[in-house]
């Protein structure tokens, strides 16, 4: 579906090692600041049991997971609205993401000092934040001034625009970000084509050592305290660990390797997932044949809008969609029993896609 995630924070914090974990590009990691002024681009499979699981009983040539689109964007620096670091290449990269994933600085290096001094994983929020604060203030302001000449004319439109605009203005002057604002669909419409920086959903990953893996440590409390207190959605992960898990090709290595820092999983997948839920998007599969393959919509698509992401022809020749939820298929064990139980459901155009829906549509073209 081309949605985009990227990967931002403050140089030296860890976030291309992040990348590397998580995406089938590998970039360059160094010690030192400012040393990219690109962004790295990559795609990573969604993690989805399900559809392994779905192989146990409807064996396919491949499986193909659903993908994300990740985006390593150069580390900021205070001051980067003003042309700082990478200044204004580090923002527009921003802008052309769907949702951020912040990765903040939680351990301690005297080998890798902190540009500001010290680790303070909240303080850098801030700092990211106002940077994206300052750059949606002028982008508002700019149109401030566009919509007050029309509406100085009586232009209806532009004065309801214009008031809208004053809003936001006073909100982003308030040091607070534009998701936190409360407007209504009509008023939203208004900045929609600005495609607001502070407006992104934003998901806070604390990088620990790696003996606080499990546990996490006091700068990552520092940042759930934030998080509990300003909404929003952290994880904690240990880059340096993640990378060394993601090196090991065998999957009893991985575990036994998970095992001995005590998790269940790499937390790269967590990451994966909720950058997933994040975007509020779902998957559903279609199964037989050559593959057995998820397919990324977001929540609330129609049946052929999802058929559509398989193929246009699928959506403009669209009759029906035969439905079988997975949890059933999970429980019976096959096609064929699910629709002797009355468990394969069929659906018109009107029929809402569920997360781990198994479709076959039938179309006509």
């Amino acid at each position: 579906m081309g949605l985009k995630c990227g990967i931002v924070g403050l140089t030296n914090s860890g976030k291309t090692t992040m990348f590397n974990c998580i995406s089938n590009t590998k970039a360059a990691v160094t010690e030192f600041a400012y040393s990219t002024n690109k962004s790295n681009i990559g795609v990573c499979a969604v993690p989805d049991e399900r559809l392994t699981h779905i192989n146990t009983f409807i064996k396919a040539d491949k499986l193909v997971f659903a993908n994300l689109d990740l985006v390593d964007i150069p580390g900021l620096a205070k001051g980067a609205s003003t042309g700082a670091g990478i200044g204004n290449s580090f923002l527009a990269d921003v802008r052309l993401c769907d949702a951020l994933i912040h990765v903040l600085r939680c351990f301690d290096n005297p080998a890798l000092p902190h540009e500001e001094g010290s680790v303070d994983p909240v303080r850098d929020i801030e700092i990211v934040d106002f940077e994206l604060q300052v750059k949606d203030l002028e982008q508002v302001e700019r149109k401030i001034a566009k919509v007050e000449k029309a509406a100085k004319v009586g232009d209806k439109t532009a004065k309801h625009d214009l008031e809208v605009l004053l809003k936001y203005k006073a909100h982003l002057e308030g040091f607070q970000n534009v998701r936190t604002l409360e407007v209504t669909p009509d008023e939203h419409n208004v900045v929609a084509d600005m495609m607001l920086l502070t407006e992104k959903p934003v998901m806070f990953v604390c990088n620990v050592n790696d003996d606080d893996a499990a546990t996490g440590n006091a700068y990552s409390e520092a940042v759930k305290k934030y998080v509990e207190e300003n909404g929003g959605t952290m994880l904690v992960i240990a880059a340096k660990i993640e990378s060394e898990i993601a090196e090991l090709e065998s999957e009893e290595d991985r575990k036994a390797f998970l095992e001995d820092v005590g998790l269940t999983e790499p937390g790269v997948n967590k990451v994966i997932r909720a950058a997933y839920k994040m975007l509020d998007l779902i998957s559903f599969f279609t199964v037989g044949g050559k593959e057995n393959r998820a397919w990324t919509i977001h929540r609330g698509m129609l049946a052929p809008q999802a058929a559509g992401v398989i193929h246009s022809d699928l959506e403009r020749g669209f009759i029906r969609a035969e439905v079988i939820k997975y949890d059933d298929l999970a429980a019976l064990g096959s096609e064929l029993k699910c629709k002797e139980a009355g468990k394969l459901y069929v659906e018109g155009k009107n029929y809402e896609v569920q997360d781990g829906d198994i479709l076959h549509i039938r179309f006509n073209v």
